[in-house]
């Protein structure tokens, strides 16, 4: 009998990233550069009720709602007192959610009354909170827009760049870097691209107005960015000189081993940076908010010990705050978690890469154990995931053009480790982000553009939110990540002891090979063995073996155990031989089991 856990204080973290402003759009015209009103737009209301509980049952514990912040796009809201923005600065129609104009408020267009916007959202938090669901949203501080406008800060908030010396190009409290006396200019554009697709627009002019110009996003210093630089965004400066100076404190030797609290004590009366203060104040105002938590775009482009800064103030308002950071650096990975008091960051350029090779055919899954191995001391840490908005769809042909093919990776990812797991809306359904939306190219699902996303809507099923439209591949899959994702937040194994058996059974179990991966999770109430088969049309057999010292760790004394999978129900057996456990194995293509030692 299993003893009853805390699922609040100890089960795994499942986020659903959803695209806010494409989430609840039934409009399926999917014009190239369509306006808002052509091709539709979702709305914070389109998360109702029912939409919020089809999600919380999918196996989630977090959204991470992207896209919320006030950013630049090309609609004109000039009645609700804020200012049009050049298309000439704003990638795609909808704008870039990674452009912010105003930290102090929303993206209009997610609003039935743009006047009413934050108390919309306010709504939708609290109708979050009532599914018992934590809300993520975005903060990117290495960057906003370049027509940033805080027109709704609060009382005595200055904006960015306000109070800066432009006369200089750095300056430790300007908000920005300039090239005095230098006026910016609009890249050369290339390759056929134009603002707009070409369409006739009042503020298409061919200039836009900065004197003197400001360096670029990615840290371009020209006052003419490249077409690939981030053309419309501008660097934020947190108090590092051209040359690299520090003009602030840098953290005392082994301070990496501290608690946030003595992180805070840290920076109590020390002068830090203007956009330090103004970051922090930001992030605070969205935890009184009633936001659970960030996510971080580019956070290894600003300094650790900001984070330090910001990240301690943030623990020392809400302890549970859940701070989640970009950064692609592993060689950097320690500093941001230890060091900037990051809770968890992206593992993409070891797990997501390799995992995709895998998937993609020509990796061996002899190379997951050795990731894991990489990170052993910070596993806990280490976001996994297949899919987000910068990454290809599965289904696209860029990735593999089959979104079952993600079926035992999956598997693996979410059980694997106590780390969080992620997924991207619409990836339970198959969506390959196909649409021509009009800025950058399909496979990824534009999030620059007014765009309906078509598998996704058909399990909207018009505001009924049941898949009533989904084809029966589609809904096999939506189940499929049902009965996983439950498993991964529901099994006490999945937050305890983790041992790859893999690595045994490919040098002593016949049949056995690189195609497939097995290990197994536990605590003292519950065991469980799980095996995945990664080819997409090749079956194995073979009789799995459970190591001597497994069998030793679990007790396990009697000749015969049943094994029932968690995933679908089927039934097998663990029999002991000589010390070692063994379990008959047919996997068909691409399919897994997640056996629980009954």
């Amino acid at each position: 009998m299993k003893k009853e856990i805390k699922k609040e204080q100890n089960s795994k973290i499942v986020i659903y990233q959803v695209f806010t402003r494409l989430f609840g759009n039934t409009n399926t015209t999917n014009k190239p550069w369509g306006t808002i009103e052509e091709n539709g737009v979702g709305k914070f209301s389109d998360f109702t009720d029912k939409a919020l509980s089809e999600i919380k049952d999918l196996g989630i514990t977090h959204i991470w709602y992207t896209g919320v912040p006030h950013h630049a796009l090309v609609n004109d809201y000039t009645a609700y007192g804020i200012s049009n923005d050049d298309p000439e600065v704003v990638k795609g129609r909808a704008g870039s959610p990674y452009a912010v104009k105003d930290y102090y408020n929303v993206n209009p267009d997610l609003a039935d009354n743009p006047a009413n916007r934050l108390d919309e959202f306010k709504a939708l938090v609290e109708r979050t909170h009532g599914k018992n669901l934590k809300v993520i949203i975005d903060i990117v501080p290495n960057h906003v827009a370049r027509n940033y406008e805080g027109i709704t800060n609060p009382e005595g908030v200055e904006s960015f760049g306000a109070s800066d010396d432009v006369t200089v190009t750095y300056r430790k409290d300007n908000n920005f870097y300039y090239n005095p006396n230098e006026a910016f200019t609009l890249p050369e554009w290339r390759d056929d691209y134009k603002p707009l697709g070409g369409e006739e627009h009042a503020l298409i002019d061919g200039k836009f107005d900065e004197n003197p110009a400001k360096w670029t996003g990615n840290g371009a210093r020209a006052s003419q960015p490249d077409q690939n630089d981030w053309y419309e965004t501008v660097k934020v400066n947190y108090g590092v000189s051209p040359d690299g100076h520090k003009d602030f404190d840098t953290l005392p030797e082994n301070f990496e081993n501290e608690s946030y609290k003595k992180h805070f004590e840290f920076w109590q009366g020390k002068e830090v940076p203007d956009s330090w203060v103004k970051f922090k104040d930001i992030a605070l105002y969205w935890i009184d908010f009633g936001v659970d938590g960030f996510r971080y775009d580019m956070a290894e482009m600003v300094p650790v010990e900001f984070w330090s800064y910001m990240n301690s103030h943030i623990k020392m308002k809400n302890p549970d705050a859940f701070l989640m950071a970009e950064v692609y650096n592993p060689d950097l990975y320690r500093a941001y978690l230890h060091k900037g008091k990051m809770d968890y960051l992206y593992d993409k350029v070891d797990m997501y890469d390799s995992i995709k090779h895998i998937m993609k055919g020509y990796g061996w899954t002899d190379h997951i154990p050795v990731v894991r191995n990489k990170y052993e001391d910070i596993e806990s840490h280490m976001l996994y995931f297949l899919e987000n908005h910068d990454e290809h769809r599965i289904a696209s042909p860029e990735f593999v053009g089959n979104a079952a093919t993600a079926k035992p990776a999956m598997t693996v990812l979410a059980t694997i480790g106590t780390s969080p797991m992620m997924i991207y809306f619409g990836q339970e359904v198959g969506e390959p982000g196909a649409e021509d939306a009009g800025f950058g190219d399909p496979s990824r699902t534009s999030i620059f553009d007014y765009i309906g996303v078509p598998h996704h809507q058909r399990w909207m099923n018009d505001g009924k939110f049941d898949g009533g439209q989904l084809s029966e591949e589609e809904k096999e899959l939506r189940d499929f990540y049902k009965r996983l994702l439950n498993v991964a937040t529901h099994s006490e194994a999945i937050m305890g002891e983790s041992k790859e058996i893999h690595y045994f059974n490919k040098e002593n179990t016949e049949n056995y090979n690189h195609r497939v991966f097995s290990f197994v999770r536990f605590t003292e109430n519950e065991k469980l063995i799980v095996v995945s088969n990664f080819d997409t049309d090749v079956s194995h057999e073979f009789e799995l073996q459970i190591p001597s010292e497994i069998i030793t760790k679990w007790s396990l004394e009697n000749e015969k155990y049943p094994l029932k999978d968690l995933l679908y129900g089927s039934e097998s057996e663990l029999t002991l031989r000589n010390g070692k456990g063994f379990v008959k194995i047919t996997l068909a293509p691409l399919q897994s089991f997640i056996f629980e030692l009954q």
